[in-house]
């Protein structure tokens, strides 16, 4: 019989991670579908269930001197009505495209990262706000880039006894943000390509610009070479700067949803629009 744990401190959490094998849910929006599909091959376990959506304070966005901190348990509904900068309207952008209202109202941002799929929206938002992942253990925090985080094709460097408790967002001034997403149809759908950006600007140039492109290498990519050829140029010429060598270090596959060829095609185009948009 499956346990299921529903701790009221993030203290009585931690100490039910360190001591057992446990599948960590807050929305639930992605481990439940992923058991009904293994159930369906044939495979019915399932390991004891740690749910922490009952912990106290992990469902607030707050501003600090530094930035901002997102609780792992704050949903995508309730980061689109939050009173954010427009740093934030990329992110914003993407939890429009989250499936539907009800798991936009369940699922959280911090489990879109800790998935760590390919086609996690949440993920290229999050590599171009720079954000930090807050991680919590019976030792302490520790503290990483969202770059550092993700490993590979849906794994982490999450150790067995931490939990991911909040998503760190440092200030740029004067940033304005924005993403793009390719499916096979509007709504509802896995990406097939998408890109995220933040441009700071200053007499009308960059002065800074992030990229990054998803769904078209295991994990998510930053543009870095794009970034670099972007610092001093006027806002309004940054899409004529895109180039293919910007997009060498993807490695797109080909699926049932696209091929690898156009999905690196396509990415192009999704950065260009971006700038155009941003612009």
């Amino acid at each position: 019989m499956i346990a299921y744990h529903r701790p009221r401190s993030l203290e009585e959490a931690l100490a039910i991670r360190a001591a057992r094998d446990v599948a960590v849910i807050a929305g639930g929006t992605d481990i439940y579908p992923a058991a009904a599909g293994r159930r369906a091959w044939g495979d019915p376990t399932h390991k004891d269930v740690l749910d922490i959506s009952a912990i106290p304070g992990l469902n607030r966005i707050e501003e600090t001197e530094a930035g901002w901190r997102i609780g792992c348990l704050v949903t995508w509904s309730a980061l689109r009505a939050a009173p954010l900068p427009p740093l934030f309207d990329g992110l914003k952008a993407a939890a429009k495209e989250v499936g539907g209202a009800q798991v936009q109202n369940r699922g959280t941002i911090a489990g879109n990262l800790v998935t760590a799929s390919p086609a996690g929206d949440g993920i290229p938002n999050l590599l171009v706000l720079d954000a930090h992942v807050e991680i919590a253990s019976p030792a302490g925090l520790r503290r990483v880039t969202v770059g550092e985080f993700l490993t590979g094709y849906r794994s982490t460097g999450l150790r067995a006894e931490e939990l991911v408790t909040a998503l760190l967002v440092p200030r740029l001034e004067g940033a304005r943000s924005g993403f793009r997403k390719l499916g096979a149809r509007r709504y509802l759908v896995i990406s097939i390509a998408m890109a995220a950006g933040v441009l700071a600007c200053e007499g009308g140039r960059i002065t800074e610009a992030r990229l990054a492109v998803g769904a078209c290498s295991a994990v998510a990519q930053r543009l870095r070479l794009l970034e670099v050829a972007l610092r001093g140029v006027r806002l309004h010429e940054a899409a004529d700067v895109v180039a293919p060598e910007h997009f060498e270090r993807l490695r797109p596959i080909d699926d049932i949803r696209a091929s690898a060829e156009y999905r690196r095609r396509v990415a192009k185009q999704a950065v260009r629009d971006l700038l155009r948009a941003l612009a």
